[in-house]
């Protein structure tokens, strides 16, 4: 199964993991809306919309660069509107964007916790609230929907929470969508799936927080492959939270040298949320 002339609505993708996910769809002539937020060149996150634009065209598909908060309903609505009127509807939603703090309770103000559960928890839950009416079209015309969560198994043990309890609960938020909507979607004939690293991966993102040693990390592509694995599978194949590593293991792929960040490294950073 190809994704040429599929439409994917990607949130957060003017960089990083969601601009991978875009760009291996762009390589089998898929149609890109790049949803995020970021217009401008910032030094310490590089990457905008319309960079992204000119990568995901470059590898092969169409893109159309729309700045969207996906915290704001009109916003998000609109973006939708304009995909349709670009590409003739959605048959892939990814929910890639993300907000992270990696704070204690102390070191949370009211501002972040709404920052961190607005983007991940809301924004996921709107998002696929404004595709779906595109989304249950697409399963009427055979073409296979999706969505994808980026967010992690649910794991409902005190270590996940204790250091950053307002971050896991925006994190698992995301994944609670990919619980629901899988139960709910499934008489439509929509596939609804989380995916997830074993390993931390070198963003930009991951750059700014103390510590990370990046040579420790595995790249983007990663996930990137095993989301095309995903959405390439029948939309009967719904309700999963995969790991990176186990879907390409099942999938044939067991050489994870290529994603490395630094060639040879055998010990890797453990992501958050894998028991």
């Amino acid at each position: 199964m190809s994704l040429k002339g599929k439409t994917l609505f990607i949130t957060g993708a003017s960089r990083g993991i969601g601009l991978a996910i875009a760009k291996r769809a762009a390589a089998d002539g898929a149609n890109i809306v790049i949803a995020a937020k970021t217009t401008e060149t910032n030094p310490k996150l590089p990457g905008t919309i319309y960079s992204a634009a000119k990568e995901i065209e470059a590898a092969g598909g169409k893109a159309l660069p729309l700045q969207v908060d996906i915290r704001e309903e009109a916003n998000v609505l609109d973006a939708v509107r304009q995909a349709v009127e670009a590409f003739g509807g959605i048959d892939i939603l990814v929910n890639n964007a993300s907000a992270i703090s990696l704070t204690d309770t102390e070191n949370t103000p009211m501002k972040r916790f709404d920052l961190m559960n607005g983007v991940n928890a809301r924004g996921t839950y709107l998002c696929t609230y404004a595709c779906l009416p595109e989304l249950k079209k697409s399963a009427a015309a055979g073409r296979n929907p999706h969505v994808l969560t980026m967010s992690p198994p649910l794991s409902m043990k005190e270590h996940w929470f204790s250091s950053h309890t307002a971050y896991s609960m925006a994190k698992y938020g995301m994944s609670m969508c990919t619980l629901g909507h899988a139960g709910e979607f499934r008489k439509f004939g929509i596939a609804v799936n989380s995916l997830w690293p074993r390993t931390a991966i070198h963003t930009a993102a991951l750059q700014m927080i103390p510590g990370v040693d990046i040579n420790m990390c595995r790249k983007p592509e990663i996930l990137s492959d095993a989301a095309y694995f995903i959405l390439t599978s029948p939309s009967t194949t719904t309700g999963n939270f995969f790991i990176d590593d186990t879907l390409l293991a099942q999938h044939g792929v067991t050489d994870l040298e290529k994603y490395s960040v630094k060639p040879g490294t055998k010990k890797f950073i453990p992501d958050f949320f894998v028991d």
